[in-house]
C-alpha cells in the first residue's frame, strides 16, 4: 500500500513529509528533486517570500547510499524565514506568541477553520492552510516522478490562461519553451499578455487566477479500475488535484466540453495500423471506464485568484463584532505557473497507488519485471484469435 503524509506550518521551523510504499533500490537523483522545488518557487507574480526561501530536500530515513530501502522515506524542507528573530518569536513550537489575527479573508480557510478548531487566533489556521505547505507535496511528488520514470511514465504541464488572457491549447508542446517562460506558457504572444495582466492586477492591489494543462505520457493500459468507485483513475486524479489550495475545477480530456458535443464526435474511435490497434483522437484524455487506455492522460485545472489582496476585501473583526478589512499578509499576485508544478506533483502522488496496485513489487527489480511481463502478456492477448 502506498501512502504519504505532510506536516508543518508556513512560518514554522520546517516542512516534513513521509512516503510509505516506495519499493527498495530506487536510486534517487537529489539534484533533480531540488530543481523541481526551485521550479515551484518561480513564476511571474510570486511574492517576496520566494526570495527568502531556497528549498532543499534533506533525507532523514528510508535512504542509504542514494537508494531507497523499501522502508518509509522521511524528508524535511527547512523554512529559512523561521530563522529571523521576529518570525521565530511568533512561531516557535513551544514559546511562540503574538497579537491574534481576527479578520478572516474571504475565500481563505480562516473563518471556517477558526470555527472548526475553536481557534481565536486565525494564525493557527492560516499557517497550515497556506500554500507554503505545497513545497513538501512537490518534494514528495518529485521522488515519485523518479519511480514513475523508471517504468516509462512522465509528467509535464503548461499554463493556458491567466485572468482573461488565454493561450491556444496544444496537443503537444516543447517543454523547453515552457520552462523558458516566466509564466510557463509556450506561446510567446500569450505569455507577454499574461505578464501585462499580472502587472495590471498588482497595480490595482488585486490577484489573478487561471488554468493549466497537465499531460502524462507513457501510461500503460489498465491502471485504475471500474470495480469500485474509489478505484476509478479519473476520480483518484480529480480528487488529488482538487485537494490543492486554490483549485476549483478539474477536467479530463474534453472535460466540460462533452456537454455540447454529440456522441459521434465525443469518443475516440479505433483503427488498425498494421497489426496495432490505435486511436484517431484522445478526447477521453487517456481514461475510459475509470482505467487508463494507453493514450496520454490530459488533465485541465482551473485555479481561483488567491484571497490575500493588498487592497483588502471587506470582512469583520471576529473579536470585536465590527466591520473591518480582511487581514493582509505577505502574498502573491498570481500563483498559476507555480500551481501547475504543484498539480504535477499531485498527479504523480495520485498515480502511485493504482500503479503499485497493478504491478506490485517490494523492490524496483521486481516491479520492473512485473511491468515487462504485463506488457508482454498484453501484446499476446489477441494473437491466438488471428
Amino acid at each position: 500500500m502506498f501512502r504519504y503524509l505532510t506536516a508543518g506550518e508556513s512560518h514554522g521551523p520546517a516542512l516534513v513529509g513521509i512516503l510509505d510504499g516506495i519499493p527498495a533500490h530506487l536510486r534517487l537523483n537529489v539534484e533533480a528533486i531540488d530543481e523541481t522545488l526551485a521550479r515551484r518557487q518561480g513564476g511571474y507574480g510570486r511574492g517576496a517570500r520566494m526570495k527568502i526561501e531556497q528549498d532543499r530536500v534533506e533525507f532523514l530515513a528510508g535512504l542509504r547510499g542514494g537508494e531507497t530501502l523499501g522502508s518509509p522515506v522521511a524528508v524535511v524542507v527547512r523554512n529559512r524565514d523561521y530563522e529571523t528573530p521576529k518570525v521565530r518569536a511568533l512561531m516557535d513550537p513551544l514559546t511562540g506568541a503574538g497579537e491574534p489575527l481576527s479578520n478572516p479573508r474571504p475565500g481563505h480557510a480562516d473563518y471556517a477553520g477558526a470555527l472548526k478548531y475553536r481557534q481565536r487566533d486565525l494564525r493557527n489556521v492560516l499557517e497550515r492552510a497556506s500554500a507554503r505547505e505545497t513545497a513538501m507535496r512537490v518534494c514528495l511528488g518529485a521522488i515519485c516522478a523518479q519511480f514513475l520514470a523508471a517504468i516509462g511514465v512522465t509528467t509535464r504541464s503548461y499554463v493556458t490562461r491567466i485572468g482573461a488572457v488565454e493561450a491556444p491549447e496544444l496537443d503537444d508542446w516543447e517543454q523547453d519553451r515552457v520552462e523558458g517562460s516566466d509564466v510557463r506558457c509556450p506561446d510567446p504572444d500569450a505569455a507577454r499578455a499574461m505578464i501585462a495582466a499580472v502587472d495590471a492586477a498588482k497595480a490595482a492591489g488585486d490577484t489573478l487566477g487561471g488554468q493549466f494543462l497537465i499531460r502524462v505520457d507513457g501510461m500503460p493500459v489498465g491502471v485504475g479500475s471500474n470495480r469500485q468507485p474509489s478505484q476509478r483513475l479519473d476520480g483518484i486524479l480529480a480528487g488529488a488535484v482538487v485537494g490543492m489550495q486554490t483549485v476549483k475545477a478539474v477536467e479530463i480530456g474534453l472535460g466540460a466540453g462533452v456537454a455540447a458535443t454529440p456522441g459521434s464526435r465525443a469518443h475516440d474511435v479505433f483503427a488498425l495500423e498494421g497489426e496495432s490497434v490505435v486511436r484517431l483522437s484522445n478526447r477521453a484524455g487517456g481514461i475510459e471506464g475509470g482505467m487508463s487506455n494507453g493514450e496520454p492522460l490530459v488533465v485541465r485545472v482551473s485555479v481561483k485568484p488567491i484571497p490575500t489582496l493588498t487592497k483588502a476585501l471587506p470582512s469583520v473583526n471576529l473579536h470585536k463584532g465590527t466591520d473591518a478589512p480582511a487581514t493582509v499578509v505577505r502574498s502573491d499576485v498570481c500563483v498559476v505557473p507555480a500551481a501547475a508544478i504543484v498539480a504535477e506533483a499531485m498527479v504523480r502522488l495520485a498515480l502511485m497507488e493504482p500503479v503499485l496496485e497493478k504491478y506490485g513489487g517490494d523492490s524496483m527489480e521486481e516491479t520492473l519485471d512485473n511491468v515487462l511481463r504485463s506488457r508482454e502478456a498484453s501484446g499476446r492477448l489477441f494473437a491466438r484469435d488471428r
